[in-house]
C-alpha cells in the first residue's frame, strides 16, 4: 500500500540505484561484475537475497553469483538449471513490465523441477500483498538489438518490508537488470530516470535534488548527448550538450547553445533530420564540425513529456559512426568501381545509364549496324547509309502532354510525369541534344599484354582511363566495361557534337604512353550509339558496340595498330 511518504522513498530509492549501477560499472571482470549484480540487490533495492542465473554457450542457466545468505551460496552456486526449465518458468505467473512474478499458489508445481532454488521459512501472509515464503520473482537480462538474446535472469527472494513490491519497486529492479545485462543501460537508465525526474518533481519539489543523478549520467555519458527544445519559435534548438558531443564536432557548448542540429548538418541530410524529430526517432546523418568537416552521427531521439503541457523537450543520443559510414562507403565504392582504372564498372554503367532511360509507350527502332545517323565523312572515314529513327503511337491526347523538350505534364496519373524523356537526335542540324553512349575498343592491346607483360598491360589501362576522364566534361560518366573496353556517357551532345568528342578521346589515347620502362602506342576505334526511353540499357550498349566495330573495319589496319 502506498503512503504519503512514498515520493521520499523513492528518491532515496534512485539514490541508491545509481550508487549501486557506479559499482557494477566499475567492476574490473566479468566475475565481479556478476557478484556486483547479485550484491547490489541485496544493499540497493531491499530484498534479503538475490541470485544471478547467466546463459552458457550450450543455452542453460548456471548460478554465476549470490548474495545474502552464505548457507544458500555454497548449495546452489555453480549448479545448472536446463534452458526449457527457465523458460517455463519465465512463461508463468504474472507479467509485471519485464519482470516475471509466480505467486505461491501457483510456484508450489516448481518446487521439484531441475532448476536450482532455495526456500525461505516463515509465517502465512495475514493480507494480500504480503510476501510468501513461496512466492517466486525474477528479472530477465536480454540483450541488446530486435532478437532480445537473454542473457540471465535475476532471481530475487522476500523483499525486507515483507510486501510484494509495489509498482516502484517493480520498476526499479527492472532498471537494475536492464543495467546489469549492459544491453540497454545507458539509454534505459537515462529514460527511467528524466521520467523519474519529470514525475517527482511534479508530486513535490523537494525530489527536484535528484536533478544531480540525472545531471552525472548526462554530462559523464560516454557519447554524445543533447537536449533541445520542442515547439514554438526556438523549435530545434539546442539547450544543453554534454562534453562527449562537444569533443565530437569540435565546438564548446556555449557555442552550442547558438544553434540546432538543422543549422548543423550537411544539406543532404536535412530532410532526413526533419523525419526524425519525434519519439523515437533514429537517423544517419552528417554534422558539421568547427574546421568545416562533416562527422557521420547516429541520432535516436525521445520526447521528455510534461502531462499536463505535452511535449517539453527533446532528448537526443549522439553516437559517433563516422569510422563504420567509411568502411560501409569503401565497400560501396569497391562494389560499383573497376579495381585497377578506379572507373564505375559495369554494373555501375547500366545503373546511371537506367536511370536516363523510362519505358515510355512508342516503338524504337536502332539499325543493326552503322555509325550513328547524320554522320558523313569524318574523323574515322567511314560512310553511312542507314536511318535512326524513332516511331512513337501516341493517343492525342498524349501528344498534347509531351513538349518538345521531353518534358511530361498533364494527367497527375502518368506514371512518366516529371520525367525529362531521353530522346535521340535524327540529324546533325535537327538541334536536338541527346544522351550519347561512346563505345570504346582498344586496338594493339593485345599485342603489348604479350610483349610486355600483364604489368605493362595494367599501367596502359590505367593511363586510358586517365586521359578519357580527362577529356570528358564533369558529370559525364566514363566506365569500364571489362579488359580494354571502355564506355562514355555525355548527356546534352548533338551528332557533331559526339563525333568531337570522339575525335579528342582518340587522339589523347593514341599519344605514347610508359608502360614497363617504355614508350608503348595503343589506338582506339569508337562507336557512337544514342540512349532513348523506351530502349532497354542492353540495346543501348548493344547499338554503341555494333558501331565500334563498324568504325573499326573502316580504317585501315595500319591505323590500327599499337606503335
Amino acid at each position: 500500500m502506498e503512503t504519503e511518504s512514498e515520493p521520499y522513498v523513492r528518491l532515496a530509492t534512485l539514490r541508491q540505484l545509481h550508487k549501486v549501477v557506479a559499482e557494477l560499472n566499475g567492476a574490473g571482470s566479468l566475475a565481479d561484475t556478476l557478484q556486483n549484480v547479485a550484491d547490489g540487490v541485496v544493499t540497493g533495492l531491499g530484498y534479503e537475497l538475490a541470485c544471478v542465473n547467466l546463459v552458457r554457450s550450450d543455452g542453460d542457466l548456471v548460478v554465476a553469483a549470490f548474495a545474502g545468505s552464505a548457507a544458500a551460496e555454497a548449495l546452489i552456486t555453480g549448479r545448472v538449471g536446463p534452458r526449457a526449465s527457465w523458460d517455463r518458468r519465465l512463461s508463468m505467473g504474472e507479467a509485471w513490465g519485464e519482470l516475471r512474478f509466480i505467486p505461491h499458489t501457483e510456484g508450489w508445481v516448481l518446487i521439484e523441477d531441475d532448476v536450482p532454488q532455495w526456500h525461505t521459512e516463515g509465517p502465512e501472509p495475514r493480507f494480500e500483498d504480503e510476501w510468501h515464503p513461496r512466492d517466486r520473482l525474477y528479472a530477465p537480462m536480454y540483450g541488446s538489438g530486435g532478437g532480445r538474446e537473454l542473457l540471465g535472469v535475476i532471481s530475487v527472494d522476500r523483499p525486507r518490508n515483507g510486501r510484494r513490491p509495489g509498482p516502484w519497486g517493480q520498476e526499479a529492479l527492472q532498471m537494475y537488470a536492464s543495467q546489469a545485462a549492459i544491453a540497454i543501460s545507458n539509454a534505459r537508465l537515462r529514460a527511467n530516470m528524466q521520467r523519474a525526474l519529470v514525475r517527482l518533481e511534479r508530486e513535490q519539489q523537494a525530489l527536484r535534488s535528484s536533478e544531480e543523478s540525472f545531471r552525472q549520467a548526462f554530462e559523464y555519458a560516454p557519447s554524445g548527448m543533447a537536449i533541445a527544445e520542442m515547439g514554438g519559435d526556438q523549435h530545434g534548438r539546442l539547450l544543453r550538450t554534454n562534453d562527449a558531443l562537444c569533443r565530437l564536432l569540435g565546438r564548446p557548448a556555449s557555442a552550442l547553445r547558438r544553434y540546432s542540429f538543422a543549422d548543423l548538418v550537411h544539406p543532404e541530410d536535412v530532410g532526413t533530420l526533419l523525419r526524425t524529430s519525434a519519439e523515437g526517432g533514429r537517423a544517419e546523418i552528417r554534422l558539421g564540425r568547427r574546421d568545416s568537416t562533416y562527422v557521420w552521427v547516429s541520432l535516436r531521439n525521445s520526447v521528455v513529456a510534461d502531462t499536463a503541457d505535452g511535449p517539453r523537450f527533446l532528448l537526443t543520443h549522439v553516437e559517433d559512426i563516422e569510422d563504420r559510414k567509411r568502411h560501409e562507403l569503401a565497400l560501396a565504392h569497391r562494389a560499383s568501381h573497376d579495381a585497377l582504372t578506379g572507373l564505375p564498372n559495369s554494373a555501375e554503367l547500366r545503373s546511371r545509364l537506367s536511370a536516363k532511360l523510362c519505358e515510355r509507350p512508342g516503338t524504337v527502332r536502332v539499325p543493326s549496324s552503322g555509325p550513328p545517323p547524320g554522320t558523313g565523312p569524318g574523323p574515322y572515314d567511314y560512310e553511312f547509309d542507314g536511318s535512326y529513327e524513332y516511331e512513337y503511337d501516341y493517343e492525342a491526347d498524349t501528344e498534347a502532354i509531351f513538349n518538345s523538350e521531353g518534358y511530361s505534364f498533364g494527367h497527375s496519373g502518368n506514371p512518366y510525369d516529371h520525367h525529362v524523356h531521353v530522346v535521340a537526335p535524327e540529324s546533325d542540324d535537327d538541334g536536338t541534344k541527346g544522351l550519347a553512349v561512346l563505345f570504346c575498343d582498344l586496338d594493339g592491346f593485345k599485342s603489348i599484354n604479350d610483349r610486355f607483360g600483364h604489368q605493362a598491360g595494367d599501367e596502359v589501362l590505367i593511363e586510358v582511363a586517365r586521359r578519357l576522364t580527362t577529356g570528358v566534361r564533369e558529370g559525364d560518366t566514363v566506365a569500364r566495361l571489362g579488359g580494354d573496353e571502355f564506355v562514355v556517357l555525355a548527356d546534352g551532345l548533338g551528332v557533331a557534337d559526339a563525333a568531337d568528342l570522339a575525335a579528342r578521346l582518340r587522339n589523347a589515347i593514341i599519344l605514347p604512353i610508359r608502360a614497363g620502362g617504355r614508350a608503348v602506342r595503343v589506338g582506339a576505334s569508337f562507336g557512337i550509339g544514342w540512349a532513348s526511353c523506351g530502349m532497354t540499357v542492353d540495346a543501348v550498349l548493344t547499338s554503341a558496340d555494333e558501331r565500334m566495330y563498324v568504325e573499326k573495319r573502316s580504317r585501315s589496319k595500319v591505323h590500327r595498330r599499337a606503335g
